[in-house]
């Protein structure tokens, strides 16, 4: 059976390399399809950071991009990615099997999930599953043909969006099996910061945290901060 390719990114220091291990232990916890977990990272330790018989380090495919941008590269051919990749963001929480985004609509070439404000249409890159047979041509051949006005655009998911969304090759996942920590409901007006009470959302699979808080702050909860204890004991119960 061939292995799925789990990848996620680290650059920079925007996140301690605890992420890269708690996202690898929720993985495994809660992904029962066989597997490889792919790091791509500029980080010259991370292998002994994070040990385990299927996980694989590599170099970030160039050294020009920076942030979110790299999440392009992961199109490219460079990536040396092959077959079904299943990429997660580093500030996921995953709360339960996930073995229904490795499953779902198999032979679709691209699946992602929607942005949470649905009026932009667009997809969030924090989950998303591809494979470049198909996609090298329709992402990262197209963002390389146009690269000057697509580097002007908020993100690398706005480009993912605007260049599959001309093809046939898509599809979103299900709603429900994903939430913002800040939404939390995509049918809802966005909450403004002082309604947030960061709950899980019931029946959910997979939690996003998209900018402040990040799940590390939940864990380490002091004292003085607002959040009810009790209504975000299930980052604590799942990020680890």
């Amino acid at each position: 059976m061939e292995l799925v390719n789990v990848v996620c990114l680290y650059w920079g220091n925007k996140y301690k390399t605890d992420y890269v291990k708690v996202l690898y232990n929720m993985v495994e916890r809660h992904l029962t399809i066989p597997h490889k977990f792919i790091i791509y990272t500029d980080h010259v330790k991370m292998h002994k950071l994070v040990p385990g018989a299927n996980v694989e380090i590599r170099k970030l495919p160039f050294h020009t991009y920076e942030g979110w941008w790299n999440k392009l590269t992961l199109f490219s051919p460079e990536a040396n990615l092959q077959g079904t990749c299943f990429y997660l963001d580093l500030d996921v929480v995953i709360l339960e099997n996930i073995d229904c985004f490795i499953e779902y609509e198999k032979d679709t070439k691209f699946i992602g999930m929607n942005d949470f404000n649905k009026s932009t249409k667009l997809f969030n890159s924090s989950v998303m599953r591809f494979n470049n047979d198909i996609m090298t041509k329709y992402v990262w051949q197209e963002y390389q043909k146009d690269k000057k006005n697509f580097d002007k655009l908020q993100g690398d998911q706005n480009v993912i969006s605007q260049t599959i969304k001309k093809t046939t090759y898509y599809k979103a996942y299900p709603d429900e099996w994903t939430f913002s920590a800040k939404w939390f409901d995509r049918e809802s007006p966005r909450f403004h910061r002082e309604k947030w009470t960061l709950e899980r959302k019931s029946g959910t699979k997979i939690a996003v945290f998209h900018g402040k808080p990040n799940p590390h702050e939940l864990v380490d909860l002091h004292p003085h901060e607002s959040y009810d204890k009790n209504t975000i004991e299930w980052v604590k119960n799942h990020w680890k």
